[in-house]
């Protein structure tokens, strides 16, 4: 026999599928919002954020829409939020990382591995030298690969405005990487 507790009306969807939804969602959620921050913390932070105010907007939600770009737009609101109470927050943690020494051994492999990140966070900060919005349909495009009608949706705008964002922000990006960050398009300095 089912008891039910009439004393707390259901805010959210029933237990099971809450559960399916953070599983299939959690990941994209907290990659689109570390790529938007930059630290994990705050990203795991704001990841649950948004997850509990979908949880709580669940009856608000349209049901013929798919549920990704829907959760992906209240993460992106927060971010937003979030990015301009941080700050320096990712310059400073990026300083003190740069402070820390290697430890001893395995220093060619550390060395190929800092290679690596160091273009990575090159890309990245070029990237994050585009405007928001800019940076936002990029990171929704190519790291988490979401299609421009999802793209779409999670901007609130029409595909075609999709379409335009994302041609003019790789155009912005191509130009910062040439003049800031000419080492990424990957031809040796000196040659061309």
């Amino acid at each position: 026999m089912e008891r039910k507790d009439r004393a707390h009306p259901p805010e959210g969807p029933d237990e099971a599928l809450w559960e399916e939804v953070i599983r299939q969602h959690q990941e994209p959620v907290f990659r689109l919002l570390y790529l938007m921050l930059g630290d994990a913390e705050e990203a795991a932070d704001t990841a649950q954020e948004t997850f509990l105010r979908a949880f709580r907007a669940w009856d608000r939600r349209d049901p013929n829409r798919p549920l990704r770009p829907w959760l992906l737009r209240i993460a992106v609101h927060l971010a937003r939020n979030r990015r301009r109470a941080l700050g320096r927050y990712w310059r400073a943690l990026h300083r003190w990382a740069r402070l820390q020494g290697p430890p001893s051994g395995m220093r060619d492999e550390i060395l190929e591995t800092v290679a690596r990140q160091e273009e990575a966070e090159r890309l990245w900060r070029a990237i994050r030298r585009l405007g928001l919005i800019d940076q936002e349909t990029i990171y929704l495009r190519y790291f988490l690969e979401l299609s421009e009608a999802e793209i779409a949706q999670v901007q609130n705008v029409a595909i075609g405005t999709v379409k335009s964002r994302l041609h003019r922000a790789l155009h912005r990006l191509r130009a910062v990487v040439e003049r800031e960050f000419p080492d990424l398009i990957g031809r040796p300095h000196g040659e061309g």
